[in-house]
């Protein structure tokens, strides 16, 4: 591995191997998603407790501050609408090029193991790889679930090595029931998506539990900028992610930090 490719993962996930990741991805196929319909009033607060923003290269123009020195990591697949018949056949949307020209960390693909596409996305999978590798840029691979597939560790973990296999330098899955297996039987890092919107306590208690079983960290979205304080949940999570806390002592920091207390 060359020093580019040691230094944007080192960026991505922290000395300690893990990271705390804000995916604010979804207007690129869901639109003004509630908690996002002004992107920038709602994320630039949080950047400060964010290892990694996942965002897409219009939201990161527009909304992002060209100062600000979070890493991005940039969604480069996409092609269609919640409200299509084909959700989730995604292509490839962004150029290597570009990625370069707005100095992001990584790359995010998403892969749909199990489906009518899953050929489709898995070559442009390996093309996005191809690229990526030539300029040091690691990809992220998103194990997407359409409604009808199961979020099992059989499938989870097929989808994950699989990713792994043909070029991921980071997996991003849903946390299931024996999620060890998933971690044990993929050779590259492993972050649990944070899925649609829960309580507070149950967002918590399943990061919790994803680190305790090896993940490397989250990829939380909706359960945190939908919250009833944002930035008290982001730093609920990084207790968590960074600073080995229980559920309940995670949510003590949700609690004080929403009362404006240190």
């Amino acid at each position: 591995m060359d020093w580019g490719m040691k230094n944007r993962i080192s960026r991505i996930i922290k000395k300690d191997g893990r990271t705390v990741m804000l995916a604010v991805d979804h207007g690129y196929f869901m639109g003004p998603t509630t908690g996002l319909e002004k992107l920038d009033e709602t994320v630039n607060p949080l950047l400060p407790y964010a290892d990694t923003l996942m965002l897409t290269r219009g939201a990161l123009r527009n909304y992002i501050p060209p100062e600000n020195d979070v890493p991005i990591v940039l969604r480069v697949s996409g092609g269609t609408s919640i409200i299509g018949k084909e959700l989730l056949h995604e292509g490839i949307t962004v150029s290597m090029e570009e990625a370069i020209r707005l100095n992001v960390s990584g790359v995010a693909f998403s892969i749909m193991v199990g489906s009518d596409f899953e050929r489709d996305t898995l070559l442009d999978f390996t093309k996005v790889v191809d690229e990526a590798e030539r300029y040091g840029i690691p990809v992220l691979a998103v194990t997407a679930v359409g409604k009808e597939m199961a979020k099992d560790v059989r499938y989870l973990s097929l989808a994950s090595r699989m990713a792994a296999e043909l070029g991921a330098r980071i997996v991003k899955t849903y946390y299931c029931e024996d999620f060890e297996k998933i971690v044990d039987t993929c050779p590259v890092p492993v972050v649990i998506a944070g899925g649609k919107k829960t309580s507070e306590k149950d967002a918590l208690k399943m990061a919790y539990d994803a680190i305790q079983a090896g993940a490397a960290g989250v990829d939380m979205g909706r359960n945190i900028f939908q919250s009833s304080n944002p930035a008290a949940m982001i730093k609920a999570v990084r207790a968590i992610v960074h600073k080995k806390a229980t559920p309940d002592e995670a949510y003590g920091v949700f609690e004080k930090a929403g009362k404006g207390e240190r």
